[in-house]
C-alpha cells in the first residue's frame, strides 16, 4: 500500500497512553476533521494536486467533466500544457468559467458566464463539461452550452505532454492554456476525462504531488 487511508482518526493510545494530536512533531498532508462532511477533495486555495507524471496527451480529442464548489471568483480548475503553445486550461476568472485550447496556431476560449457574478460561486455543486473535438470547443455549465467559432480550422491537436495540474501549478511549471494563478479553494469531485472509448476516472489520493490539498475530505459548508 503507497496510498494513505482517507479516514479520520482519534483517540489513540499506544501503552495505554494516549497520543497528543493537537501538537504532532511532524504533519504531513493531514487536516482536520470535520462534523459534516461530503464526497470530494478539499483545496484550500493554497496549491494544486499533480496527476499523471509521465504526462498526459490531449491530441485532437477530449471530453473533461468535473463538478466544483467554491466561495472565490477565482481559481484554477484544471490544466495541462507542452513545453510548445499546445495547451488546454480550465478556470474561474472573476465567477466566470473559460475553457481555453491552443492547438499549435493559437488560444481560443469559450467562456460561460452566469447572471451574477457569485452565482457559480455560492459555496454549492456545479457541474461542468469541456469538450475538445478537434478544433471545435465547447463548456457545458449545469446544463447551459456554450460555443466558440475557432478560425485555426486546420489545427486540430493539442500535443500535450506534461502533467494534469488541478486546482493551481508550481511557480516554475509553466502553463499556456490558463491566465490566472490563483490556486482553487474548495471542493472538486467526479473528475473525468474521455478519450473515444477510454474513460478514466482521476482519484486525487493517487496524485504524485498535493500540496494544500485533502482527498476524500470536502467540509460540509465554507468556514
Amino acid at each position: 500500500v503507497t496510498h494513505s487511508v482517507p479516514a479520520c482518526i482519534g483517540s489513540m493510545t499506544i501503552n495505554s497512553k494516549q497520543l497528543d494530536n493537537e501538537s504532532p512533531v511532524s504533519i504531513f498532508a493531514v487536516n482536520k476533521c470535520y462534523e459534516t462532511v461530503q464526497d470530494g477533495t478539499f483545496f484550500d486555495g493554497s496549491g494544486f494536486a499533480a496527476l499523471v507524471r509521465e504526462g498526459y496527451k490531449v491530441r485532437s480529442d477530449v471530453n473533461i467533466t468535473l463538478e466544483f464548489r467554491t466561495t472565490a471568483v477565482h481559481g484554477v480548475l484544471l490544466g495541462v500544457s507542452s513545453a510548445k503553445v499546445d495547451a488546454v486550461g480550465l478556470e474561474i476568472v472573476h465567477g466566470k468559467v473559460l475553457f481555453h485550447v491552443n492547438n499549435g496556431a493559437g488560444r481560443i476560449t469559450a467562456t460561460y458566464e452566469p447572471r451574477g457574478t457569485n452565482s457559480l460561486c455560492d459555496g454549492k455543486w456545479h457541474k461542468l463539461q469541456a469538450n475538445k473535438s478537434k478544433h471545435r470547443i465547447s463548456l457545458i455549465i449545469d446544463g447551459n452550452l456554450v460555443h466558440t467559432d475557432n478560425p485555426y480550422i486546420q489545427s486540430t491537436s493539442a500535443d500535450t505532454n506534461n502533467p494534469i495540474y488541478v486546482g493551481g501549478y508550481p511557480a516554475d511549471v509553466k502553463q499556456n492554456c490558463l491566465t490566472s494563478k490563483s490556486s482553487f479553494r474548495g471542493c472538486l469531485r467526479n473528475l473525468v476525462l474521455t478519450k473515444g472509448q477510454h474513460t478514466e476516472l482521476f482519484d486525487f489520493n493517487r496524485a504524485f504531488d498535493l500540496r494544500g490539498v485533502f482527498p476524500h475530505s470536502c467540509p460540509g459548508a465554507e468556514h
